[in-house]
């Protein structure tokens, strides 16, 4: 047995070794679609703190969930299954579909947007994006990066969430601030960096990590409601 070979058999020995909990496997389920701080987690579990603080290290020790900060409250840390680990453990439970999707940030002018145009490719369900605090309008690398990615995006003017939501949606923010903002129902959040002001490489990585991420969700619904094939 070569070195390589013998190393990912004890990568693979360690993550089965982590999983091997029930505890631990109820917080990979919560973090399949959802990136959420440990108090969220621990609160949904009811764990002591101490066996909570333990379990998660394990996780992060394995390779399985990775911890990032905020960029709301920089206090805050979010918890985030690792992308190998989403594409070994398959798509989890099945979740009822909901009426729409929309997906929320700050001033849904970028990831908001391209969450919605992604999500349509992929799912017959309707989609909708807004923000807290919404600008003016779209920002120019979202329109790029759409263009680049040849993405269907609706040149609209963004819209605030007071104005479009509907109690029956499933929420996804998609920023932290948005998460963060208490008057935000999110049911599910996914801690994607803002790239705006950041050049083209930063709304390409957006681009990349909101396509996987959505292709998990989709998957999660049942399978006469969504289409999975992708765009060619």
């Amino acid at each position: 047995m070569d070195i390589e070979q013998h190393a990912d058999l004890e990568r693979r020995a360690k993550v089965h070794a982590a999983l091997g909990d029930p505890v631990r496997l109820r917080i990979v389920d919560i973090l399949h679609t959802n990136d959420a701080s440990p108090t969220e987690i621990a609160g949904v579990l009811a764990v002591p703190s101490n066996l909570f603080a333990h379990h998660v290290h394990v996780l992060v020790s394995a390779g399985v969930v990775s911890r990032h900060h905020s960029e709301g409250d920089r206090r805050r840390t979010y918890l985030r299954l690792e992308q190998d680990m989403l594409d070994s453990l398959g798509t989890g439970l099945r979740r009822p579909a909901p009426k729409r999707v929309l997906f929320v940030c700050t001033g849904n002018t970028a990831r908001s947007h391209l969450a919605a145009a992604l999500w349509r490719q992929v799912s017959t369900i309707p989609a909708d994006s807004a923000g807290t605090h919404p600008a003016d309008r779209i920002n120019p690398g979202t329109i790029d990066v759409a263009t680049r990615r040849e993405l269907d995006l609706p040149i609209v003017e963004p819209q605030r969430i007071e104005d479009v939501l509907d109690p029956d949606d499933l929420v996804v923010t998609v920023c932290d601030r948005a998460h963060e903002t208490p008057k935000v129902p999110g049911e599910l959040h996914w801690s994607i960096p803002d790239p705006v002001g950041k050049g083209p490489e930063a709304f390409d990585t957006a681009y990349a990590e909101l396509e996987r991420r959505i292709q998990a969700l989709a998957s999660r619904f049942e399978p006469d409601q969504s289409s999975l094939t992708r765009k060619e």
